[in-house]
This record gives C-alpha cells, structure tokens and sequence, in this order.
C-alpha cells in the first residue's frame, strides 16, 4: 500500500469515526460524548505522529464535523498531544 493510499485510507476512517460521533451526539449523555471526543482525538494524535495524516487535514476534518454538531469539541493540538503522549 502506498503512502498516499494509506493516508486516504486514514482520513476516510477518521471522517467516519467523527462522522458517528455527530450522529449520535445529541443521544448521549455529556460524559460519553466528551469520552468519545476523546478517543477520536488521541486517534487522530496518532495518526499526526505516525505521519498517516498532515496536521492541517485532521483539523479541517474537525473543524468540519464541530460544524455540523458543536458538541464536537474543535481538536485541540496543544492537550491532545498531551493526551497522546
């Protein structure tokens, strides 16, 4: 698999991960949508770090889906590579 495929495969399982995630949002409770807001993000952490995905395109891929519901927390780079980490 190359480079370029693997990171298309990369967004579009994060663009569905988050996709979901807005689905669902209003019909959970806080918590569980803060803890799986959470999960997408250390996700996604990773992805940055294994070079699978470019910051700019994970943050735009946020940025779109915290449109579409703002119970979708923006991703937050600085905490999230705390978390990662």
């Amino acid at each position: 698999m190359t480079e370029e495929a693997r990171s298309e495969r990369v967004t579009r399982l994060l663009i569905g991960r988050l996709d979901a995630l807005v689905r669902a949002a209003d019909q959970l409770p806080h918590a569980e949508t803060e803890r799986l807001v959470e999960l997408a993000t250390v996700a996604t952490m990773r992805a940055i770090a294994l070079e699978l995905i470019g910051t700019e395109r994970a943050e735009a891929i946020w940025r779109d889906a915290q449109s579409r519901n703002p119970k979708v927390a923006p991703l937050e780079l600085e905490r999230s590579t705390r978390i990662a980490a």
